[in-house]
């Protein structure tokens, strides 16, 4: 996606569309990005990690020694190469792989399963451990250290002016993604439909952040309530989505009328929060004047938009709070079983196709507060979740890719199983142990669920 505009004119809106549109792929070079985000605090003390001293930047040095290699921003390390994966920082030092695209399940297991023992290696000799959650269960926001990342202090200054909880997006959670392909612009429309209409779904089934500052919030994911006072401009359900006539144009139009946070030049972060991508192609914008955008700049717009599911050149399933080893390849198991599959997207999409906008935008604030126990078009989330499972897994089957030891794809989704056929969100178990054995101290969740 590093590509540039042709310097011989400026970009025209069709040049945008057409970007989305080279995503387009053959069913058989479909793959599966998986992404997941955990907290790094220090053993012991259960206290966030600063870049610096052995902290965050001595853990990225520390992976060099497998073959990562460093990226700088400026003199800091602050992201790592190998391949086609990477590891980067969230703004408070939340630690993410991004996988490379991968063919299977069995595959992204492997890469994620390989990437968590390599950091646990780095992180025992520094005293660090990692935390999978939605949202951190102890720390206040202004304990939290600022990572040295240019992008960051942009979106810091500029987020308080548009929601209450932005900082809290960006400091204080981790999420688990999935990335996956379309073959056309009808292919991208339907799975776009369908996955973002079933977002709460899997909000629902991974709710795990019951606690804020020690305390239980009354909600079961406290990183998905964040994102409903983060930044109206560029989240949400995106109702167009669901109109006739939806495609790539309607979506280069959205992105375009979302607020820009920045440009980057030569390594250099230009605060330009809040003003227009349309004026940037008109050389308009006063930071650059007479300067007009590349493809890599509307590239690099379009990852600041945050929808629950997110059009680049593939789409971003963005709905679900961190967990566990064991769950984070149950989400890009998921989502590939309901969209890698004719017959799965279609089942599914007949799950939530009478579902109407209000439906969506309410079912989003609702599993948040209720899980599996909200209510949609006259079920609860509970059975949807069961019916969607079930739907992935034929799905999954059908695909029939094998392990090694000649098993399918669907058995990762059995703690999803589990917890649908419960009706019991993680969350709710969490708060189950600090109603009783932690005694009402959430700090334990360090010592029963570090990695």
């Amino acid at each position: 996606m590093a590509e540039t505009a042709c310097d011989e004119r400026p970009l025209v809106f069709e040049d945008l569309v057409r970007w989305f549109e080279k995503g387009s792929k053959p069913a058989d070079q479909w793959r599966v990005g998986a992404e997941h985000e955990k907290f790094v605090f220090q053993l012991g003390s259960h206290q966030p990690v600063p870049y610096e001293p052995n902290g965050i930047k001595a853990l990225l040095e520390g992976l060099t020694r497998f073959g990562w290699q460093p990226v700088y921003e400026g003199d800091k390390v602050i992201a790592l190469g190998r391949g086609m994966a990477n590891v980067s920082l969230e703004p408070g030092g939340q630690f993410e792989l991004s996988g490379a695209p991968l063919e299977t399940i069995h595959d992204i297991c492997e890469e994620t399963g390989s990437h968590l023992q390599e950091v646990k290696v780095v992180a025992d000799e520094l005293g660090l451990g990692f935390l999978g959650l939605g949202f951190t269960p102890i720390w206040a926001r202004d304990q939290i250290p600022v990572m040295p990342k240019g992008r960051y202090k942009i979106m810091r200054e500029y987020m308080p002016k548009v929601g209450k909880l932005g900082l809290d997006m960006m400091f204080r959670t981790c999420t688990v993604q999935a990335n996956l392909d379309f073959g056309s612009e009808a292919d991208m429309v339907a799975k776009f439909r369908t996955s973002l209409a079933l977002q709460p779904i899997a909000t629902a089934l991974f709710a795990n952040s019951p606690f804020v500052e020690g305390k239980p919030t009354g909600l079961v994911s406290s990183r998905a309530n964040v994102w409903t006072d983060t930044d109206a401009d560029r989240t949400g359900m995106l109702d167009f989505v669901f109109r006739d006539g939806f495609g790539f144009e309607a979506y280069a139009r959205y992105a375009l009328d979302v607020p820009m946070y920045f440009v980057k030049r030569e390594g250099r972060y230009i605060d330009v929060a809040g003003r227009s991508f349309r004026d940037f192609m008109e050389g308009k914008l006063a930071e650059l004047p007479g300067e007009r955008p590349t493809l890599k700049d509307w590239a690099d717009h379009t990852t600041t938009i945050f929808p629950e599911v997110r059009l680049k050149q593939y789409l971003e399933m963005r709905g679900a709070d961190s967990g566990p080893w064991s769950r984070l390849c149950a989400l890009p198991a998921l989502w590939m079983g309901v969209l890698y599959d004719s017959a799965a997207l279609a089942a599914a999409w007949d799950l939530a196709k009478d579902w109407d906008i209000d439906d969506h935008e309410r079912l989003r604030a609702d599993v948040a507060r209720l899980g599996l126990k909200a209510q949609v078009g006259g079920r609860s989330v509970q059975d949807v979740a069961k019916d969607m499972l079930a739907i992935a897994r034929e799905g999954l089957k059908r695909r029939n890719r094998l392990s090694g030891g000649l098993v399918d794809e669907s058995g990762y989704l059995g703690e999803l199983h589990e917890i649908a056929e419960s009706g019991v969100t993680p969350a709710e178990r969490l708060l189950e142990l600090y109603n009783g054995p932690w005694a009402g101290d959430a700090s334990k969740v360090f010592e029963a669920f570090a990695y």
